[in-house]
């Protein structure tokens, strides 16, 4: 159960379940034709809730499954990797890691965050950041000017 997300709080109810079953932990874990002929409501005790039962028999029949959204990460361009690497004019993809009054930051793969000003974040004029973005965000942003120096 080490590469579930079954907590071990909740090992008493799987040891119930297997019982039940009358099936040891490899034949259970991933076998979605035990698990469903299941009812959740015969492993409902004053510690465990029906939702709690429900959520583990999910994580029996399907294990390591990741509940949350798919997440698209920014896929920094090859070769720059410095902010000496940086040219005008370029069009690279990152993500905002922080909003600002004036403006907002973003990671575009080169170890220092970059400052995107409020005045060129948008075709249209805004008066807060947040109208058009917020930390971890997605975006492609176009190099105006680099300071090596700062």
């Amino acid at each position: 159960l080490d590469t579930s997300g079954v907590h071990p709080e909740a090992y008493p109810v799987v040891r119930r379940i297997l019982e039940a079953t009358k099936s040891d932990i490899k034949a259970l874990i991933g076998n979605a034709e035990i698990v469903r002929g299941l009812k959740p409501q015969s492993f409902v005790d004053d510690t465990f809730g029906l939702p709690t039962v429900t959520d583990i028999l999910r994580e029996l029949e399907k294990p390591g499954r990741d509940p949350r959204p798919a997440f698209k990460a920014a896929g920094f361009k090859d070769g720059v990797e410095e902010v000496k690497d940086l040219k005008k004019g370029m069009i690279l993809e990152g993500s905002v890691t922080n909003v600002a009054a004036f403006g907002a930051f973003g990671d575009i793969g080169v170890h220092q965050d970059g400052l995107v000003h409020i005045s060129a974040m948008s075709r249209n004029f805004i008066k807060d950041p947040r109208e058009v973005g917020k930390p971890g965000d997605s975006v492609k942003a176009k190099v105006l000017d680099v300071e090596v120096a700062r």
